[in-house]
């Protein structure tokens, strides 16, 4: 139940972001418009084996990290080096890349906040951080090692299991920062970002901790990419800062991404009593499946829902609505759709982070929340990249004879969608993402 009278403040933001050194960067990069996708190396190296070949992705020097490559399995990262020091010799033995963004962004988010030693190692403190992939950039050299070459299975050492498992990230951060509160990951696909966040503010809202650092990680990965590449639902044939285009007639696919998203959430008193920079108070969050026993196509009706339990009997109108806006050809028509069904045809604006860096998976929610946050800070909509041309016709699901949504088609709201940041006064915007499975989730923030 939550207790009467508790809100959760935003405090501090932190993570890891493709072509940027740190927050600052990334923010003015976005909002000048510019594109964080390019080629990838990696995927080149395979030529035709991979029909995909462009990412958001993050490289050791752009963190200051460096890679470690054992000389008895070969291609297995043995350990990653901090080259600024920044983290101790011990956590990052039992750390992955992603758990290392994790800590870097968790490192930040706190400075931001300002929360003491004794705040942050207090039964009060939580840390609730999840992402969508598990360890393949270690288990596949490892597994290889093993099975193929007929190696020893001490030859990957000892950490292979915590470097590796699911709750990696979490289980890294707590032992970083020493907190004696929750220490949990929440994982549902491509809404995990923003499900760990969600799940972080009811904590607080329910009484159960007065602070946590929440978010969501993708860790760089070209195994992940070859998955979805051989699902066929990654863009292709365009230049690199071209690719991502929610919305546009030409889509053909996302782009797969990597980075992290971390932030601080206090209870909202809490904050204010001690003079924190308040960025953003979360009004509300709501999750929920389909109920269509489909894993892969979005529903009109899971989303109706979703908008209805996010905003109740409010009279709420968000001033931005921060989509999930993948590229895909079957996501964007239903979401854009489910937007307009619920808030009209004018009144706010769309925005669409995923057109700039692609889509991160289990990081994508919460990289995208903080770019909410960023907005809120800016007065400034961040634009629907290459969002050029929407079709004229209507949607085949339009032409169901159960469709009970909007008849119009897609290029009538074309004015909802900007391809240019431009400035606005902006209160509160809704952040909707969505995942494999007919998980859905939708959080509402505004200004304090």
């Amino acid at each position: 139940m939550e207790v009467e009278g508790r809100r959760v403040a935003v405090v501090g933001m932190g993570g890891a972001f493709p072509t940027c050194s740190d927050i600052n960067d990334f923010s003015d990069k976005l909002f000048s418009n510019k594109s964080l996708i390019r080629v990838w190396d990696q995927a080149l190296a395979f030529d035709k084996q991979v029909r995909s070949k462009v990412s958001g992705y993050i490289t050791d020097a752009e963190t200051n990290l460096e890679t470690i490559y054992s000389t008895i399995v070969a291609g297995y990262p043995e350990v990653h080096v901090d080259l600024l020091n920044r983290i101790p010799p011990g956590n990052l033995a039992t750390s992955d890349m992603g758990s290392i963004w994790a800590m870097l962004g968790t490192m930040d988010a706190i400075r931001m906040a300002g929360w003491s030693v004794e705040e942050t190692q207090s039964e009060k403190t939580g840390v609730v951080l999840g992402s969508g992939g598990c360890g393949h950039a270690l288990l596949r050299p490892a597994w290889h090692h093993i099975f193929e070459v007929g190696g020893k299975s001490r030859s990957a050492g000892a950490h292979t299991v915590d470097r590796a498992m699911v709750y990696r990230e979490a289980a890294n951060v707590s032992c970083l920062i020493k907190n004696r509160g929750v220490c949990e990951a929440v994982v549902s696909a491509c809404a995990t970002g923003l499900g760990n966040i969600g799940y972080a503010y009811r904590l607080i809202k329910f009484g159960m901790q007065d602070r946590v650092v929440a978010g969501g990680i993708e860790t760089t990965s070209i195994e992940t990419l070859f998955g979805f590449d051989g699902m066929q639902v990654l863009s292709r044939g365009f230049a690199p800062e071209e690719s991502s285009r929610p919305f546009d007639m030409k889509r053909n696919g996302f782009v797969c991404s990597f980075g992290a998203g971390i932030v601080c959430l206090e209870e909202y008193n809490s904050a204010k009593s001690r003079g924190a920079n308040i960025l953003g108070v979360i009004d509300s969050y709501f999750n929920n499946s389909d109920g269509d026993g489909d894993m892969f196509y979005p529903s009109f009706g899971g989303q109706r829902r979703l908008w209805k339990g996010l905003l109740g009997s409010s009279e709420i109108k968000p001033d931005v609505v921060k989509v999930h806006g993948t590229s895909t050809p079957a996501g964007d028509p239903i979401e854009l759709l489910s937007v307009v069904d619920v808030l009209g045809e004018d009144g706010f604006h769309i925005s669409a982070p995923k057109s700039q860096f692609g889509h991160m998976l289990g990081a994508a929610g919460a990289v995208e929340f903080i770019t909410a946050i960023l907005m809120l800070k800016e007065q400034a909509v961040l634009p629907c990249l290459n969002s050029i041309d929407l079709n004229p016709e209507l949607e085949n699901i339009q032409k169901s004879p159960n469709w009970d949504g909007p008849n119009a088609p897609l290029q009538n709201f074309r004015h909802l969608l900007p391809m240019q940041s431009f400035k606005k006064e902006i209160n509160t915007i809704a952040c909707l993402n969505y995942g494999f499975g007919g998980t859905n989730s939708a959080m509402l923030v505004s200004k304090d």
